[in-house]
């Protein structure tokens, strides 16, 4: 009973004189104890060997202080975005999780930009050649039109699915893009450069399109990325898929030549080519391209290399100042779409270095001396292979006096922000990753608010022209009908230039092959023949008046018995009226 009274009493003295201590201790201290902080025991010596008294006392403070941790500040984003970027245990991830959310974000955005108009005529022909997997499409190689082909086996064929294709293919090139950069910059760099892609117009607005142009980024990256491995690695292993990359690379368009002579040049170039010339990999890896091209080099020789005569009658010119005119043109448009990225990553450079102080803000991202965050071996690959596709296809085009199209810039400049994030006195905060983000997200959201008063202007400033909002849907949804009411059949074969005819392959249900009058690089998808034995609709474009006299005369020599109609189409949008088309329509009717 004694014993159980000292305990009661050794209690009560604990309590009291715990109310004593709290009754002296100062307003600023008793802060810094509920907030958690460790008291030194030899300034308060009365908590020593007390943690229940010391629970006691923090338990109704301890929710309030965790409420006021959770509150999200600049500096809370900034550390999370930095720490998920910078750790080799999520940075994928995050990288991944960072690109899908801008193709959907993106996706939104085209389908509100564009819903007042009727999908490119590069993308249609896409579709129409991803409906038969062959070895070549008359202009060009197929690997274009199979991922078409593959993606439109999965999603319906809307306008929409179009504008998640090609967002998807710049997604795709972001991550390799960052699995690029790693073998030449830290986490902190890549992820920098990733998101100056995003910003990139080839990546968001101007890669509304999927065509060859644009399928070149899935295997463009995937080409120098199998370069930095095989040059790092020198195995047989790191040749083999560095030879499956230049295969699909010429798979995609003869034009990812430019890249693959750049990465070639620069083996020759580096500092280290004797090491790799020295190696397994360049020569596995020209031997595996050489073989994996075969079945397509096969086809080339059956249709009489007829790429290649597209190629020498589109693009040959015979005017020296169009030339350079076309030239001038290539140069201006890729440096200022390539400005945007540059001057919103400087900008973010710039925010990011806080406290901002014009005397010392230079220092935070310039200072000379070694930098671990760069690889320059890897480095000077990049360098090299940029600049040579940078300045080699115009001065190419100047050469042999080409017509060089300001899209064919698409796939050759993806290494600029990492050339220029490589630049080793070049410095990173860590709140710059903030800022560049920062940046993105908000010309990402407020380009998706402003869309759908941009295409309401847009055609109504297009009323009385612009092929992309002359109703070719609603011209091929009544053809389909008319031909149905009819002939009772599927429709087969619609005749027509390539900017009429693919558009009419993708909107009709039917969707019918596409037979170019009196082109010579016919894709292989039908043919008169068989255009004849299964009937045909002829469509000739009466505001066009360049083309309309050829197309009448092949339609008099090919369609003698052809039902002759007139149908004029007009699209209305948010009450705006687009132009209104007269087009020339030629029912042949199945052969009996």
């Amino acid at each position: 009973m004694l014993e159980a009274f000292s305990r009661q009493a050794d209690f009560t003295g604990h309590k009291n004189a715990l109310k004593r201590a709290e009754m002296q201790m100062s307003t600023h201290l008793r802060f810094r104890f509920h907030s958690g902080m460790i008291l030194p025991g030899n300034r308060f010596p009365l908590f020593r060997g007390m943690p229940q008294a010391q629970a006691m006392s923090t338990a109704s403070t301890l929710p309030a202080a965790r409420r006021t941790n959770r509150k999200l500040t600049i500096r809370r984003i900034a550390a999370w975005i930095a720490s998920r970027a910078t750790d080799p245990g999520t940075s994928l991830w995050f990288v991944i999780g960072f690109a899908l959310v801008h193709a959907v974000l993106w996706t939104l955005i085209l389908v509100k930009l564009k819903a007042a108009q009727d999908i490119h005529m590069d993308v249609a022909e896409a579709y129409a050649w991803g409906q038969r997997f062959l070895l070549g499409y008359g202009k060009h190689p197929p690997l274009s039109g199979w991922i078409a082909g593959v993606w439109f086996r999965i999603f319906p064929v809307t306008n929409w699915s179009t504008y998640a294709l090609a967002m998807t293919t710049v997604s795709f090139a972001l991550v390799v893009c960052w699995l690029i950069a790693l073998r030449v910059v830290d986490r902190r760099r890549a992820f920098f450069m990733v998101v100056m892609l995003a910003l990139y117009p080839i990546f968001n607005f101007k890669g509304f399109k999927y065509n060859a142009d644009l399928a070149q980024l899935v295997p463009l990256p995937l080409l120098v990325l199998a370069y930095l491995n095989a040059f790092e690695k020198r195995s047989f292993k790191s040749g083999l898929w560095l030879g499956f990359a230049g295969m699909l690379a010429l798979m995609t368009k003869y034009w990812v030549v430019t890249m693959i002579g750049a990465v070639g040049l620069a083996a020759l170039i580096h500092p280290q080519r004797t090491q790799f010339l020295r190696s397994p990999a360049p020569w596995v890896a020209i031997g595996t391209m050489a073989v994996a091209m075969i079945p397509h080099l096969v086809w080339l020789e059956e249709v009489d290399f007829v790429p290649f005569i597209y190629a020498g009658d589109v693009y040959a010119l015979s005017s020296r100042a169009l030339n350079v005119q076309l030239v001038v043109g290539y140069v201006v448009h890729n440096l200022g779409l390539l400005a945007i990225p540059v001057v919103l990553g400087l900008v973010a450079l710039l925010l990011g270095s806080v406290p901002w102080r014009p005397s010392d803000v230079l220092a935070r991202i310039w200072s000379r001396g070694p930098n671990p965050a760069v690889n320059l071996s890897q480095a000077l690959n990049v360098w090299i292979i940029q600049l040579i596709v940078a300045i080699g296809p115009p001065l190419g085009a100047l050469a042999f006096t080409v017509y060089i199209k300001t899209d064919w810039g698409i796939p050759l400049f993806f290494l600029v922000p990492l050339a220029l994030v490589a630049i080793p006195s070049l410095r990173f905060p860590r709140m710059a990753l903030f800022s560049i983000t920062a940046i993105w997200f908000v010309a990402t959201i407020v380009t998706l608010i402003a869309a759908p008063s941009i295409a309401t202007q847009e055609i109504a400033s297009n009323h009385v022209g612009g092929s992309t909002y002359a109703a070719r849907s609603e011209l091929a949804r009544e053809l389909t009908q008319t031909w149905q009411d009819r002939f009772h059949s599927r429709w087969a074969v619609v005749v027509a230039r390539s900017d009429i005819g693919e558009p009419m392959t993708f909107y009709s249900p039917d969707h019918p092959a596409s037979l170019v009058p009196g082109e010579a690089w016919s894709s292989g998808l039908t043919s008169l023949d068989e255009a004849k034995r299964l009937g045909f609709i002829g469509v000739c474009d009466t505001t066009d008046p360049v083309f309309l006299k050829p197309c009448e005369a092949w339609m008099a020599e090919h369609a003698k018995d052809a039902e002759p109609l007139v149908m004029t189409t007009m699209r209305f949008f948010n009450g705006h009226p687009g132009p209104s088309t007269v087009w020339k329509v030629y029912l042949v009717p199945p052969a009996k």
